[in-house]
């Protein structure tokens, strides 16, 4: 299907962004991507395609759970040959290997959602690149006088809600006792562990909580995405996987402390952690599992670790991560490789399957969406997804909020550290939601 294309420069970009998420609320599928400049982190690696894209109204759509959900995918981009937006749930392991989800789902967000917009805006420095399905190009010049003049309200909704904790604290200390005596028996080598904070009966402006949680992250992999009722409000540091042409990149995130509350303590804190053995030993661990799963589909001989270990430094935290690239032939089908490396190794463990079982045994909530991967293909089938990770999910009709966090276990952890991690990667949802700054 064909598209009608128009650019434009802005001289009051960032303006032009916030009038354009705005205005994009009126429909009922948004995929919002946000780089945010990525201005402390220049590496060319870790830069997207464009600074921000927006796809919006749903021209053709699918959705399933579980069954040949990778196989429909699959069929679905190539009949389309068009830029296609969503995600993949973390429980589509399912469709890979003989596993299962059974834990309590208080969200209900379908397994794997993808859309071919009708509108799409790509932002790179000032330029926006328009592009509109033909049929839909005379509302070009329509949309684009209703987004420049569009009121920007400065609203604030009190949110009155209840954070709970579904694994209290001392039962957290109990699974991670369990997951370290399965360490201890050469089960696994290092499984993430999770648990979820969630409010019932609780209502959210996502719009506003969004564009606040983005605010004080200003990560390079944000998301709002809006499907009818259900909302991803994320602000990701990490990337899952990109393919550019033949090239794929991925870029597991293990390793994290806070940021100093002084320049000294700052460079101190970032010397501690880019020394740290612990939090070494997680990410090598995790970087060879990625390494193994890239040679599935690689050229051989073609894996390579870009960069191992290096400390990037966000708004809340720094980070240590990893780049793994590796070359494939150009035939070799996008949804392949993605199916290869799924679930992402940062968030399941080593070795993968037993990791993924004990996490389904332990963790008390489904992960769906989150530690899942949410982005989108380009009609020649280049790619580009993110980990969900520290995102606030909302679904509005049932009324429920939640958030999970969790860290790599291993066998040199310390549960009561492993709990302070888990409260410090919590810190930018719980402040957004409950509208503190504390």
């Amino acid at each position: 299907m064909q598209r009608t294309e128009r650019i434009f420069s802005s001289n009051t970009i960032n303006e032009f962004k916030s009038k354009l998420l705005a205005w994009a609320q009126k429909f009922d599928k948004i995929s919002w991507l946000d780089s945010n400049n990525s201005s402390e982190n220049k590496n060319s690696e870790i830069l997207s395609e464009f600074d921000a894209v927006l796809a919006v109204d749903m021209h053709s759509e699918i959705q399933c759970d579980c069954d040949d959900s990778f196989g429909i995918l699959k069929e679905y981009q190539q009949i389309t040959k068009d830029y296609i937006f969503g995600y993949l749930g973390y429980d589509l392991k399912n469709d890979i290997e003989n596993l299962q989800s059974k834990n309590f789902d208080g969200l209900h967000f379908p397994d794997l959602y993808f859309f071919q917009p009708k509108k799409i805006f790509f932002i790179k420095g000032n330029t926006v690149k328009i592009s509109y399905l033909e049929t839909f190009e005379n509302e070009i010049e329509s949309d684009l006088e209703e987004i420049i003049n569009i009121k920007l309200t400065d609203f604030h909704q009190p949110n009155d809600i209840k954070i709970k904790l579904r694994i209290h604290k001392d039962e957290y200390f109990d699974k991670i006792s369990k997951v370290l005596a399965h360490i201890l028996r050469g089960d696994i080598y290092e499984v993430s562990f999770c648990q979820e904070f969630y409010a019932e009966n609780s209502e959210i402006n996502p719009f506003e909580v969004y564009q606040n949680l983005n605010e004080i992250s200003t990560p390079p992999f944000a998301t709002y995405l809006k499907l009818d009722d259900k909302f991803l409000l994320s602000a990701s540091p990490e990337r899952f996987l990109k393919r550019s042409e033949n090239k794929v990149i991925s870029q597991p995130i293990k390793g994290t402390i806070k940021r100093g509350e002084t320049p000294i303590e700052d460079i101190d804190l970032k010397f501690q952690l880019e020394n740290d053995l612990k939090e070494r030993a997680e990410n090598i661990m995790i970087v060879d599992l990625v390494r193994n799963d890239l040679s599935r589909t690689a050229i051989k001989g073609s894996v390579k670790v870009a960069e191992l270990c290096k400390v990037y430094t966000f708004k809340q935290v720094h980070q240590l991560i990893s780049t793994v690239v590796s070359e494939v032939k150009s035939e070799t089908n996008s949804v392949d490789i993605i199916k290869s490396l799924f679930p992402m190794g940062s968030m399941t463990g080593a070795p993968k399957i037993s990791a993924m079982k004990i996490i389904e045994e332990l963790e008390e909530t489904k992960r769906g969406l989150y530690s899942g991967a949410v982005g989108y293909f380009t009609p020649s089938g280049n790619f580009d997804f993110n980990v969900v990770i520290r995102s606030i999910l909302y679904n509005e009709s049932e009324k429920y909020i939640s958030y999970s966090v969790g860290g790599a276990i291993t066998a040199k952890s310390i549960p009561e550290k492993e709990y302070e991690e888990c409260l410090l990667k919590a810190k930018a949802m719980r402040e957004v939601l409950l509208n503190t700054n504390s």
